[in-house]
This record gives structure tokens, C-alpha cells and sequence, in this order.
């Protein structure tokens, strides 16, 4: 056989459609599978897989037991975050009637989800509206808006939408209601007029979260809510980490990159799952016939 084509996989020329079956490493590929199964004491099918996926020896152990608390960042790094945090903390010092507007995937439902709990700890009753996919369509509209501040609303948080919603704010805000932007989808140089928007996909962010879904990008936000309550000398939401299980839901369902901090987020909020704290997430689990 030429050099310039490689051995054929399991020695099989062709598959049942002719296709060339071909290893997908290549010798130096070969070599690093080797040295992770056997710096990890782990199989070599799997060791396989990793090489293939470009994850080297060193780092192996964390990709296949990732560590939150290596891998969280500050949330400051994103831009906005610090402006954000500040924004949500005067709102639960000074118990504000707040409304939460989310996108109606499951990413958006996840996010307004953790924004509600958070909120709830404190004894407070926030609003929350999830547009119907077919008479409102996606993002923000300003007759759900209104509805939301005739409610009473003073602060209006958009999640998993909003970045390019430029009249829907617009409008809020010339209603006298604050807005904040928890989003992740691409954005356009020009931004809407919020009081604060976090999102790892604005064009002056440079935090590389980019391939978090907004219900990361949410976490993040009440990490740092958390931390701005501490420094007011304000009581916290002292178990972060059981909302997990809504972080891990959004990341999968929301089909971004299972690498960096989302490895992490799954691997803990799938625990979380496990210990049938959310009635919702456990009635799910039951019809879908799943246990364990």
C-alpha cells in the first residue's frame, strides 16, 4: 500500500454503502491514544476517541472529570457582568417588582427558571413571561412588555434574547422600566440601549465564553449577584450549585460545544438531576421512563 493512504480501520477496505474505512489517527494520533491509556488506566477505545478529538495526555484527567471550581472563571471577565450584578442585587436589596422575559426553548424556559429560584429565595414574587412560539414569535414583543409593566414591573430582565430587540427596550425604557440583556446569541456592533447586556458573543467581549447557552451565561450572572449581595453585607443564595441541574438541562438541549466550563456544568447539574430535587426535571425524568 502507498504511504500517502492510510491502512485501512479493523482491516474492513469498504463499508456497506463503499465507503473507505480509514483510522482516523494518524501515527502521531496513535501514540498519544496510547500514552493516555495508559497514564490513565483507561481503555483503549476510549483513549482513541479523546485523541481524536485532539485532547492530549495532560489533558485527559480533566476532560473526562472536569472540575468546576478550576474551570468557572471570574464572571467580571465578560463584559457587562459587573454592571449586571450590581443592577440584580439593588433589585433583591430593595425587593423590586422584577419581570423576566425568556426565549421559549428550553434554554430560555431554563434561564427564566433559574432567575425565578434565585429570586424566590428571597421571599420575593417575581413576574415571568415565555412568548408563544406561534401567535408572539421569538424575542421580546412590546404588548407582552406593557402587560408586564401595567404589572407593576420596574426592572425587566430579557434571557436567551433581547441582543438585537433595539425598539422592544427602546420602548421600556421610555416607560420608565429598567432593562437587562442576559443572551448569547451573536451580536451586531450597534447594541440595544439597556442598562446593562452581558453576552459573550457581543463584539467587545473578549472573555472566550462564547460557547456557553444563555442559561450558563445566567449562572454566571447570579455567581456574581451572589458576590455583590456578600459585599452589601446582604444574605446569598448559599447553594448555587443545586440549580445546576437547569444549567446542565439548557447546555444539552440547547446543542453548544460540550468543552471548557459546559463540560463542567454537565457533569455537575447531571448529579444535581440525580438527586430528584426538581419536581420538574423529575416528572420529565418519569415520562421518559428514566431512573437512574
Amino acid at each position: 500500500m502507498s504511504q500517502d493512504r492510510p491502512e485501512c480501520f479493523l482491516n474492513v477496505s469498504r463499508s456497506a454503502l463503499q465507503n473507505r474505512w480509514v483510522d482516523r489517527l494518524d501515527p502521531v494520533g496513535r501514540r498519544q491514544a496510547a500514552a493516555i491509556s495508559q497514564k490513565l488506566e483507561i481503555s483503549e477505545i476510549v483513549a482513541r476517541v479523546l485523541a481524536g478529538r485532539s485532547v492530549t495526555a495532560d489533558e485527559a484527567e480533566s476532560f473526562l472529570a472536569p472540575s468546576l471550581r478550576l474551570l468557572m472563571p471570574d464572571p467580571a471577565t465578560m463584559t457587562g457582568m459587573d454592571l449586571m450584578a450590581s443592577r440584580l442585587a439593588k433589585a433583591v436589596i430593595n425587593r423590586e417588582n422584577v419581570a423576566f422575559f425568556g426565549d421559549y426553548d428550553v434554554d430560555g424556559a431554563s434561564s427564566s427558571a433559574l432567575m425565578l429560584r434565585y429570586f424566590r429565595h428571597f421571599g420575593m414574587s417575581p413576574l415571568s413571561h415565555i412568548p408563544d412560539r406561534v401567535f408572539e414569535g421569538y424575542g421580546p414583543n412590546i404588548p407582552a412588555i406593557d402587560s408586564l409593566i401595567e404589572k407593576g414591573a420596574s426592572l425587566l430582565v430579557m434571557l436567551d434574547c433581547g441582543t438585537a430587540s433595539h425598539e422592544p427596550v427602546a420602548h421600556a425604557r421610555n416607560r420608565g422600566c429598567d432593562v437587562l440583556i442576559l443572551d448569547h446569541h451573536l451580536a451586531t456592533e450597534k447594541l440595544p440601549d439597556a442598562n446593562a447586556l452581558v453576552n459573550p458573543n457581543r463584539p467587545d467581549d473578549v472573555s472566550g465564553l462564547g460557547y456557553l447557552c444563555a442559561a450558563g451565561v445566567t449562572f454566571m450572572a447570579l455567581v456574581a449577584v451572589n458576590r455583590a449581595l456578600r459585599e452589601a453585607g446582604h444574605p446569598q443564595f448559599d447553594r448555587l450549585q443545586n440549580l445546576l441541574d437547569l444549567v446542565a438541562l439548557a447546555t444539552i438541549c440547547d446543542v453548544v460545544p460540550l468543552t471548557g466550563l459546559n463540560r463542567a456544568f454537565v457533569t455537575r447539574g447531571v448529579r444535581v438531576m440525580r438527586q430528584g430535587r426538581n419536581p420538574g426535571i423529575r416528572a420529565l425524568a418519569l415520562a421518559a421512563r428514566i431512573n437512574g
